[in-house]
């Protein structure tokens, strides 16, 4: 069945961004995690299980027991607004229009949407066809590609269009995770955070863990973090002894991407390290991963094992650098759309036109 789209002879057409962040539970309540997870761990492209297997896994020992400990942990980390990523991803948005409008005569309509929870991606796509997109640039807000983050959105949005009669135009974005204004955003976070507080012993440089099967099948995330890793670690001129690349969220038995951040920071703790900082360079916005799991719980970690001050570094979220950056990133994939707008001139005669053929509306 197709998406009835409210389509007119000669209407004016526009350019769209949609930006698309990893998503958000809408409470941090057990009853508001609960069909979250449900969503994000039903999908394929991040559970690559046989459903066989998985389905009992899922609805027998994860879903009546985890949505109770991941609401806790929600709500150690919820801000007056709501939660963080979605409070930084529409501060992001807001201040990325308003770059555009002030880089561009004729600025694209830009959105975000979540790929689990609200905004949907067919929610918002159907408003942005709603306000004239003929031509939409889809941007997934996560640097480094990952068949579980960005395919998995990517997913999202053809599944919308394969059910829609008049489709937009699509172009993608699908990584910039060597972006030299992202990685000098990146750079200049961390200066900045060091100018007020010091400098410490060792810089950790965590990303988000994916099972080391992945890497096995063809994933090239484990690469592009590497290499994200490596130039900020130049743009900072640091040693190889100075920091170290490692992976964070490991869930379940099976082997991930190492090394792990968990064990990395006990390890440093046991050798007495005097301090460690840590920065998340996979995550634009600071969320559940990087609000608790790394400043809560890996600070806990380190604390424990015998390391004696542990400092988190905020994510970009919304410095100027940063969406600047984004903002390159946007306008590069829109060269030669956004002087295809039809006039309203045109768009009138193009009506005209249609109606003495015999167009309804």
């Amino acid at each position: 069945m197709s998406v009835k789209s409210n389509y007119q002879h000669g209407s004016p057409s526009r350019t769209g961004v949609l930006l698309i962040n990893l998503g958000t539970p809408d409470a941090p309540t057990a009853v508001a995690l609960r069909p979250y997870l449900k969503e994000f761990l039903s999908n394929r492209r991040v559970i690559e299980m046989p459903r066989l297997i998985w389905w009992p896994i899922l609805h027998g020992f994860i879903l009546p027991f985890r949505p109770k400990k991941s609401a806790e942990k929600y709500a150690k980390i919820w801000m007056p607004e709501g939660s963080p990523l979605k409070v930084h991803t529409e501060r992001q948005i807001k201040l990325l229009r308003e770059a555009l409008q002030t880089r561009l005569n004729n600025p694209p309509i830009v959105e975000y949407a979540m790929n689990i929870g609200k905004p949907s991606v067919a929610t918002v796509l159907a408003d942005m066809q709603a306000q004239g997109c003929e031509r939409i640039l889809v941007i997934p807000l996560f640097p480094q590609y990952a068949a579980s983050s960005t395919a998995a959105a990517m997913d999202n949005v053809f599944a919308v269009l394969g059910k829609m009669r008049n489709q937009p135009a699509i172009r993608t974005v699908k990584h910039y995770y060597d972006h030299p204004g992202y990685i000098a955003a990146l750079a200049q976070n961390v200066r900045d955070y060091w100018e007020v507080h010091g400098r410490p012993d060792k810089l950790i440089i965590s990303f988000h863990g994916t099972p080391r099967s992945s890497l096995d099948k063809g994933d090239p995330y484990h690469c592009y973090c590497q290499k994200t890793g490596r130039l900020l670690a130049e743009a900072l001129a640091l040693q190889t002894e100075q920091y170290v690349v490692c992976f964070q969220s490991r869930f379940g038995r099976a082997q991930w991407l190492t090394p792990y951040t968990a064990v990395t920071l006990e390890q440093l703790g046991k050798a007495q390290t005097r301090r460690v900082d840590i920065v998340c360079p996979g995550f634009v916005s600071d969320c559940l991963e990087t609000l608790e799991e790394i400043a809560i719980e890996a600070k806990h970690t380190f604390i424990q094992a015998g390391g004696q001050e542990f400092h988190y570094i905020p994510c970009l979220n919304e410095r100027h650098d940063w969406i600047a950056a984004i903002a390159d990133i946007t306008c590069t994939h829109l060269q030669g759309w956004l002087d295809m707008g039809i006039s309203e001139e045109a768009a009138q005669l193009s009506r005209k036109l249609a109606l003495e053929m015999g167009a309804k509306n």
